[in-house]
Parts: structure tokens; sequence; C-alpha cells
């Protein structure tokens, strides 16, 4: 397994994160194996939202309730979780930021998060409120760090007008298929090119450059829930051509290679899985370090119909 730093901390962090979205309704058990095969492997974080599981801290709740760490473990173990999505709207209010990380403290049963990411922009941001529920989030001993997700270079600037503490994440979609992140940048200044038009305003430059850290959701969807590209032949045979030729060669799975190619980039980008499923967990993991070549990273980019000027 692949690790990196977390920037502006002292924690060495998985680069594959298994994400509990999906969990609420497995049995204890099963989660208890799906976070074991998870650890087994490597994986150290573990990635929540408070609006997971169809209600209020669901899946916070079934986590707390499945798995229970030792001290040492718990200090092993990266916990992050979301807040800032309500029904219908987004707020990043001190009061409901306060409010929701004690929430998730309560339903994860721990005293503290690693990690406290804001879930979404929220247009109607105020940075001095987020900044002093986050400096007493910290004083209290409550969150550790802090990031954000699905936000722009000047999203982030303008909470740092406020914000004190480092913003170390910055949690995103990035699949092979679905790039936007990376694939305007490769073609840009291409007049005609729809691939050309910047959709986040440089977020992939500006994250190398301020040493945050960007974590890959929906790694093996075609687009925003349009379902998986892996297996499928009818929108993309060229892509899993490449990925089967690829697969047998490095003794992984297509789903490896589907990681590999997010874990190959320099930027040090973190796969959050979605699955339930131990084996697609263990299959994950084995492609976290494949050393892909520069020609087979570009040939999955171009195959998946991205374009090269």
């Amino acid at each position: 397994m692949k690790t990196y730093e977390l920037p502006k901390t002292d924690r060495t962090v998985s680069s594959v994160i298994l994400g509990l979205m999906r969990i609420a309704k497995m049995s204890n058990a099963e989660i208890a194996k799906l976070v074991g095969t998870a650890r087994d492997v490597g994986i150290n974080v573990f990635d929540h939202a408070d609006i997971y599981g169809g209600e209020l801290h669901r899946c916070e709740a079934r986590f707390g309730e499945a798995v229970s760490f030792t001290a040492a473990e718990r200090e092993a173990v990266v916990i992050q979780s979301k807040a800032g999505i309500r029904k219908g709207f987004f707020d990043f209010s001190e009061e409901h930021i306060l409010a929701a990380v004690d929430g998730s403290l309560a339903a994860l049963r721990t005293d503290y998060l690693d990690l406290l990411l804001l879930h979404r922009p929220d247009t109607l941001v105020e940075p001095e409120q987020v900044a002093s529920a986050f400096d007493k989030l910290q004083a209290a001993g409550k969150v550790r760090h802090f990031g954000v997700s699905n936000q722009t270079p000047g999203q982030i600037e303008l909470l740092k007008t406020a914000v004190k503490q480092p913003l170390v994440v910055n949690q995103v979609q990035l699949s092979i298929t679905h790039a936007p992140l990376i694939a305007q940048g490769v073609a840009a200044n291409m007049a005609g090119l729809d691939q050309s038009i910047s959709r986040d305003v440089g977020l992939l430059d500006y994250s190398r450059l301020n040493h945050m850290m960007l974590q890959a959701w929906s790694p093996f969807q075609k687009g925003f829930f349009d379902g998986v590209f892996l297996g499928d032949r009818e929108n993309f045979a060229a892509l899993n051509d490449a990925i089967d030729e690829l697969a047998a060669q490095y003794g992984v799975t297509p789903t490896g290679i589907a990681v590999a190619w997010i874990t190959r980039h320099p930027a040090n980008i973190q796969v959050v899985l979605g699955t339930t499923n131990p084996t697609r967990v263990k299959d994950s993991a084995a492609g976290s370090d494949v050393p892909l070549t520069r020609q087979e990273w570009y040939r999955l980019f171009t195959a998946a119909g991205h374009k090269l000027p």
C-alpha cells in the first residue's frame, strides 16, 4: 500500500481510503469484516459524513456500533467526517458546524475527529463563523485537522482570510472517465474543445502549489453517478481493453488498474472507495502502488476519450 504524508501534519496516510456511506443496512459483523479487511491491507483512513445513511449520523452510528478500537488502534487510524449539507441547503454557520461535530462524535463513539471537511461549498459562507467554529473545535480537542470538499481555489482562499488552521484536504470527484480536474490542463487554450473549458479554475495545480491533498471520490464512476466504467464495453471498449491488458501485465484486477491511474499521479491523490465488498477493497489496495509508466498512464487517459492536442 502506497502511503503519503498528510500535508502540514505529522500523519502518514494510506493512498486508499475506505468510505462508509453505504453501510447503513449492513450487520455489525459485516461492517467489522469490511473495516478489518481494510486495515489488514494497509488502509488507515475511514471516511464519513453526517448525512450518510438516509438519516442524520446513521452510517456514523453503525460504524460506532460495529467497530471498537483500543486506545492505540484509535491513534493509528484517521477518522474523518464531513458537515455542511442540510436538507435542501448548505450551512457553514458556526452553530451548525459545532452541532454537527458533536453529533458525529457521539455516533462514532470517539472523542475526536482526525479530520473535519466542509461538505461542498456554501455560497452564503461567512469565513469568520467557520474560523470561530474551527478554533473552538480545535481548542476542545474535538477536531485535529481541517479541510474542504469540492471547492475551488477561490473558495478556499476566501476561507483562509479568516481560518487560521491549515486546510489540508480537498475531496473531489475523479476517475479515469470523469477527469476534468486533469484533462482541462492537458488541453488548455484549445478553442472549440469542450475539454479545454476550466470547471475548477486550476484546482489541481493550486492544490500542488499549496500542499493540499486531493481525495478522489467515485473513482470507478463514468460520470456523476452514471454507473461504473469497468466492464462497460458498450461505451468504453478501448478503455476496458487497455485496463484488462495492464491488469494481466501487473498481476492485479481491473479495479486495481483504475486505482493505479489515480495514485500514479505525482499530486499524491487518495482514492476514496465506496464499496462494501471486502474483495474489492483488497483489489483496490493491490493497485495503489502499481508503477504505471507515463506511456501506460496516457494510454488509459486517451482510451477514456480525453484528447492530447
